[in-house]
């Protein structure tokens, strides 16, 4: 094609595999599509991808994702007569020691959660799928026959005669130098050879994603770092159908080509690259290759495959590769500017996810939201310390090294820390807080004793911190505790018709007099859970809206972009401004009774409210709140005031019990309690009714919200799954999520959440139970239960309602 048009319906840039896969998608959805290529397509970072391709993530939303990628690809060739390499060979990954095999088994797990096939496999079945390895060190491994390998370039190439088939037009040696703005609004793509009027414009340039999104203030966190992999020449014995390997304790995977193999891996001090910006002119390029810094891989490597002492060395690739700071992609609509989405940072398994994130990318693009739930991938999981590079570079090569590494139950990242501190954070480092982070937040997750360090050591089992959060349980049942909750997210919403706006994006009714507190779900027109958040009532035209905090750039973003047009009323976020010290205990109201001359009578200040009280000097707005299951206010305050009203309630609470508690001890008390938590148990793919929470939807209201129509449709025609709790006799059985539910012996879902909960000394577990026929309680109650953990089937008990309940003073047990 040589002419550009002068308009098209959406511009994609960047003509890599995924740039390539959503003109592919779109093209088929009937969207008039352009593709523009600076140079030639693949010529980015496509051309030197190793090519294998892995489905099984910790989401399953993701897994299903890399999973349409497999089926498209098995069929991508027949539809457009182009060769690809694509070869269903199946993947191995191996085990070398017993925490490594317990890593490989709840692998298996997560794969039959999702409806994948895993097979556990002994090292001499593992030696006959991959007869070239030594398995003097091995443990176990599991086989994936679905995954498979691929021809980068060629996969590529198909996608992009598919779209040219479907009737989309791609443009290469075409560089965009601009986008044509008008009022906040995408007009135009301007490139070297002309204009094209667009409505929509996809960014899938790669490495160079960031730093051309940034001239329209859109963040894309990611970098580009040096990856490097030796394709052998011909090796002898070389069986032409061997399966991918993935061999984590050596850092190293393999894959057949051409008779010999692909040998690569993630070092743990890896090499940033392009630090100052990408080279001008840089495509179809490699970096030189580094052999000192691929040496210790290849020694790895050689432990495990003897014949690469011996094989030829055709080349040690040395390709840039954008990675990300937390080993997810980007996708979505960027929370900045409309009509403007991104698909990049791929971590070097762009071929594996380039099927489903075109796919995704498209009916996004198309529908306005993706096909279905992709919050790990969303681009709006980023938020303030993501617009630093520096910060960003740091967390990245952090993550890059890890890629390998053992993937521990609640490890937490170390780099570019401290960043984000509440007031409280010396205060409490101090006391013996074990600081987690979020978000660069850095928030207590637990409080060390007396001869005990503040440090996460990780296991499978139950962790270091498992006697020191029950200390702090049992003084949130019993006594009364504080948390430093400072990093909540808190915006503002103010004008005349800030209760019109509001009522129509929440589920719940918020139309309460001044005052008022009100717990409420945000949902899309599928009646999925985008938000989950507290309301409170300041004013006539103000309201004060408290989310959780690493969902302070999603939550913003979809309030603002859901307020009617014509409404007069504006979000701010203040989450800066405040902090938060939440009391919570059967203790709260005589600590708070003790700190204020106001009244906190349940008479004077009954629960779901909220007024301003006097502590120390500083004006507080309490909110009368829990999620933890007791009585309890959160404390929100101007942060000059913070260590003052600290000091304050300290004292009020001598001879009461008073004691500092992290966030593990709220995990485990509002799984004892069973609330709910957004981007585990509920989210964009759950209904209120499903999640158990349609009493705070406001259907018996004459008042229309968003999502309203597919909740009262739902009720006329039932649901196909609902969220249950279940309970493990044996307390050591340690459940995370994503354990497999199994009922009468067949599978309907997976864990949520899983957690221990110390009142009812057990291991809990919520998940969404399924049947296609439709699911009842009586249904649910009828069946008997078991929980696949770490691949072994272990009998567990379905709870109905609280766990525990301290209005009945009831444990159940």
């Amino acid at each position: 094609m040589k002419d550009l048009p002068s308009a098209s319906k959406v511009v994609i840039i960047g003509g890599g595999i995924v740039g390539c896969s959503t003109a592919y998608h779109l093209a088929k959805l009937g969207v008039e599509t352009v593709l523009l290529e600076r140079q030639k397509l693949t010529s980015g970072t496509t051309f030197h991808a190793a090519g294998l391709v892995g489905q099984l993530r910790s989401n399953a939303n993701i897994t299903q994702l890399l999973g349409y990628s497999v089926d498209l690809y098995n069929n991508i060739e027949d539809e457009v007569g182009l060769g690809t390499g694509w070869k269903m060979n199946g993947g191995l990954r191996l085990a070398c020691n017993q925490e490594r095999w317990t890593e490989v088994k709840r692998q298996a797990t997560t794969a039959h959660s999702f409806g994948l096939e895993m097979e556990l496999l002994t090292p001499r079945e593992a030696l006959d799928l991959w007869p070239l390895m030594n398995i003097d060190d091995l443990v176990g491994a599991a086989f994936m026959p679905t995954d498979g390998q691929a021809n980068p370039a060629d996969i590529t190439m198909a996608l992009a005669k598919g779209a040219r088939m479907s009737g989309a037009k791609i443009f290469e040696d075409t560089k965009v130098t601009d986008l044509e703005m008008e009022g906040g609004v995408i007009k135009a793509v301007l490139t070297e050879k002309g204009r094209i009027e667009c409505e929509k414009v996809v960014l899938c340039a790669g490495q160079w994603s960031r730093i051309f999104a940034a001239r329209f203030g859109v963040n894309v966190p990611l970098v580009s770092m040096e990856h490097q992999y030796m394709v052998t020449e011909k090796i002898e014995g070389m069986p032409a159908n061997l399966p991918t390997l993935r061999d984590p304790d050596r850092l190293t995977y393999y894959k057949e080509e051409v008779g010999g193999l692909v040998m690569g891996g993630y070092e743990a001090n890896p090499i940033p690259w392009a630090v100052n910006g990408v080279p001008k002119g840089f495509h179809y390029t490699l970096l030189d290759s580094n052999f000192d810094h691929f040496e210790p891989l290849m020694e790895l490597a050689l432990g495990r495959v003897p014949a690469l002492e011996n094989a030829g060395v055709r080349t040690l690739t040395n390709g840039p590769e954008s990675f990300t700071p937390d080993g997810n992609f980007i996708i979505g609509e960027a929370p900045e500017l409309r009509n403007f989405f991104v698909g990049a940072g791929f971590n070097a398994f762009g071929i594996a996810a380039g099927g489903g994130a075109g796919m995704a990318l498209a009916e996004w693009v198309k529908d306005g939201e993706p096909p279905y739930d992709l919050w790990a991938a969303d681009i709006r999981r980023f938020g303030r310390p993501h617009f630093d590079t520096d910060w960003v570079r740091t967390r990245t090569v952090e993550a890059y090294g890890k890629h390998y590494t053992m993937a521990w139950p609640y490890e937490e990242m170390s780099s570019g820390r401290p960043c984000r501190k509440s007031p409280l954070y010396d205060l409490l480092s101090d006391q013996g807080a074990c600081f987690g982070e979020k978000l660069g937040w850095e928030r207590p997750n637990w409080f060390a004793g007396e001869d005990e360090e503040p440090r996460d050591v990780y296991s499978f089992g139950r962790q270091n911190w498992f006697e020191a959060v029950g200390r702090e349980h049992k003084a949130v049942r019993e006594a009364v505790v504080l948390f430093d909750q400072t990093s909540f997210a808190k915006f503002a919403l103010k004008g005349p018709d800030a209760v019109a706006a509001l009522n129509w994006i929440a589920a719940n009714d918020v139309d309460k007099p001044v005052g008022s507190l009100v717990y409420t779900q945000m949902l899309n027109d599928r009646g999925g859970i985008e938000c989950d958040l507290t309301v409170a009532r300041l004013a006539r035209d103000e309201f004060y809206i408290v989310t959780g905090t690493g969902f302070a750039t999603h939550d913003f973003n979809w309030i603002s972009r859901n307020i009617p047009a014509g409404l007069n009323c504006q979000l701010f976020d203040i989450t800066s401004s405040n902090a938060v010290l939440s009391l919570m205990g059967p203790n709260a109201r005589k600590v708070l009774k003790a700190a204020t001359r106001d009244d906190v009578s349940n008479a004077g200040f009954p629960f779901a409210t909220t007024r301003t009280i006097g502590i120390a000097g500083c004006p507080v707005l309490a909110l009368r709140v829990t999620y933890v299951g007791e009585l309890g206010w959160e404390l929100h305050l101007p942060v000059e005031y913070a260590t003052t009203v600290y000091a304050a309630l300290m004292e009020a609470g001598q001879g009461l019990g008073f004691k500092d508690a992290g966030y593990r001890a709220i995990e485990s008390c509002r799984l004892e309690k069973g609330y709910r938590a957004w981007g585990a148990d509920i989210g964009p793919d759950h209904t209120p009714d499903e999640a158990g929470l349609g009493w705070a939807v406001k259907m018996k209201k004459n008042i229309p919200f968003k999502g309203r129509k597919a909740v009262a449709a739902q009720r006329e025609s039932g649901v196909q799954k609902l969220l249950a709790c279940f309970t493990m006799d044996d307390p050591d059985v340690v459940l995370l999520g994503r354990e497999t539910i199994y009922r009468n012996g067949q599978r309907v879902g997976w864990l949520t959440s899983g957690g221990y909960g110390y009142s009812v000394a057990k291991s809990i577990g919520y998940g969404y139970v399924r049947r296609a026929d439709g699911v009842n309680q009586s249904w649910l109650e009828a069946g008997e239960y078991e929980l696949e953990v770490a691949s072994e089937r272990i009998k567990c008990r379905l709870e109905t309602g609280a766990l525990y309940d301290p209005k009945m003073l009831r444990v159940k047990s």
